[in-house]
């Protein structure tokens, strides 16, 4: 495994360490799929390291992370630029749309890199890779922003308290369904379908290795299209959902129902009408009240019922839209409400995450309503 990549671009600071300590499985997933998805010799992919480097360099130049750009082609060794063919400008136009808006890369996009060449598998891995670029560039402009914002007079870093004990975990497929859906500005808390724009994996075809995926991924993955298509990537979806479990469900810290706050305005800000639908619910059966679910969708930017939510939303907007200048005054806001560095990382990376999985959800097929 390569060096923590965030650890190796951000000035260590005591309080952010101290954090960061507490979701060592978040940074070790992250670090895994960085180093999966730009190994040189990727299985299953017809992808070049060079295509690969080439994205994921454009995904953060446009997040306004040059240094995250510059590492990128630091550890592949510098590879040749790829060749200006029709494949790659397919590829570049795509990354292009889907790193700047995901709302407007859409089933054409997908055509165009069919007819490129670029078979199902290999869509599937661009998608995964533009996805988790637009996550690491916010994780890094996040922590940055914490570290600077201790440098700037905040807080001093706080003493990991013990653990309180807490209820036995449930997967939120499996809680209770919430109460009367929202509808506003076309978006719902109801439970909407998913419906692939690519051929989904049929499980009764399955390897053993995607088989072994869909059952650790998710309860109804093997009914789910989202599932049965990221699974023509198995070992990029396992880490993939590695990743999400260690920030979505990790203990302590920032409770889970102000993580989907999070979640649910960075879906409405990127136009992601099928990941706000999931995430509004998610906040409900956790919360059992959907007042700010309900401002979010009417307007995430002024969103939140009290001081603690109004910070959340306000720092996942910003690194939302302009990733490259979240600064420590855009984090000010959740120190002065009295979150810790732990709740303020994982702000973050729940933020972050939602920049990988609305890009997914928007572009390789779209919300079915019932």
């Amino acid at each position: 495994m390569t060096t923590d990549t965030i650890a190796t671009l951000i000035p260590a600071t005591a309080h952010v360490q101290a954090a960061r300590v507490q979701r060592a499985k978040a940074i070790t997933a992250t670090q895994i799929c960085e180093d999966l998805l730009l190994t040189p010799a990727l299985p299953d992919t017809g992808l070049t390291l060079a295509e690969r480097v080439g994205v994921a360099q454009a995904v953060a130049r446009v997040s306004g992370l040059p240094a995250l750009a510059a590492h990128y082609a630091a550890r592949a060794q510098h590879p040749a630029a790829p060749a200006e063919t029709a494949r790659w400008q397919a590829i570049a136009h795509f990354t292009q749309l889907l790193a700047t808006n995901p709302a407007a890369a859409d089933r054409q996009a997908l055509q165009a890199l069919q007819q490129a060449g670029l078979p199902t598998g290999d869509v599937v891995l661009l998608a995964q890779l533009i996805g988790f670029a637009a996550y690491q560039a916010r994780v890094l402009a996040g922590v940055g922003a914490l570290a600077a914002l201790g440098a700037a007079g905040g807080a001093p870093a706080q003493a990991a308290s013990p653990a309180a004990p807490e209820a036995p975990f449930v997967h939120p497929a499996n809680l209770p369904a919430p109460g009367e859906p929202l509808r506003l500005n076309g978006y719902t808390s109801e439970t909407l379908g998913w419906s692939a724009w690519l051929p989904v994996l049929d499980p009764a075809t399955a390897t053993p290795e995607q088989n072994a995926v869909l059952d650790a991924s998710h309860p109804k993955a093997r009914s789910s299209d989202f599932y049965l298509l990221l699974a023509h990537q198995p070992r990029v979806l396992a880490e993939r959902s590695e990743a999400f479990n260690a920030i979505m469900y990790a203990p302590g810290g920032l409770p889970r129902a102000e993580r989907e706050i999070a979640t649910t305005v960075v879906s409405r800000i990127n136009g992601c009408v099928y990941c706000a639908s999931v995430h509004a619910q998610r906040f409900e059966q956790l919360a059992k009240r959907n007042d700010v679910i309900a401002q979010i969708f009417t307007d995430p930017d002024t969103a939140g019922t009290n001081a603690r939510e109004r910070a959340i939303a306000h720092a996942s907007a910003v690194l939302t839209r302009a990733p490259g200048a979240v600064g420590a005054a855009d984090l000010a806001p959740l120190r002065a409400a009295g979150l810790s560095d732990l709740e303020i990382l994982d702000t973050v990376h729940a933020a972050a995450l939602f920049a990988w999985a609305n890009r997914l959800m928007l572009n390789l097929g779209e919300a079915v309503h019932p």
